[in-house]
């Protein structure tokens, strides 16, 4: 559909997108009465889970809403809400699982930088503040224009299907790797 602005008012013409389905999770009307992370720890590495890699203790998984090709979010197969209730064998595994997910982004997109976070809380800003998790995007030159912040809608150029099959192969490397060096 292409719209025609009036040119006396708006001199610069601009493609729109037009993601309506978006609109249920910007205005969080998506519920679910289990947690999303705990859906995808009871599943297998798979597309429809969106995990990559899993630990004894941890995973990764791609975000459904990636704010960046190749966001993705480490987190502790447990329900867990705060750092100070995980076993120190669980937190440890957390941090290495963090630097493995940062190494394969690099690997994979070859960022110029990383966003890594958590907002710990509901009053942080925690979308999901019972299960704690960290995002890892990965961020490059110029990559960030006003769409996001005018609009809340951002234009990613990779579908989740291709960064899953990338994060795959990536993944199935490593665990062939861990397997021989009978890590796993």
């Amino acid at each position: 559909m292409n719209i025609q602005l009036d040119h006396h008012i708006w001199p610069m013409e601009r493609d729109i997108l037009f993601r309506p389905a978006r609109m249920k999770y910007v205005r969080k009307l998506i519920k679910s009465n289990e947690c999303v992370f705990c859906l995808s720890a009871k599943g297998k590495i798979s597309l429809k889970t969106l995990c990559v890699y899993q630990t004894k203790h941890s995973q990764i998984v791609l975000n459904k809403y990636p704010y960046n090709s190749g966001h993705i979010l480490v987190l502790p197969l447990n329900h867990v809400g705060s750092v100070f209730e995980f076993s120190d064998e669980a937190y440890l595994d957390l941090q290495r699982t963090l630097r493995l997910a940062m190494q394969a982004v690099n690997d994979i997109y070859q960022p110029a930088g990383f966003n890594i976070g958590m907002n710990h809380g509901a009053t942080a800003g925690a979308g999901i503040p019972d299960h704690l998790h960290y995002h890892i995007v990965p961020r490059w030159h110029g990559d960030l224009n006003f769409f996001p912040l005018i609009a809340e809608t951002k234009l990613v150029i990779e579908s989740i299907d291709i960064s899953y099959k990338r994060y795959q192969k990536y993944f199935k490397k490593i665990a062939s790797t861990q397997k021989q060096r009978g890590k796993v």
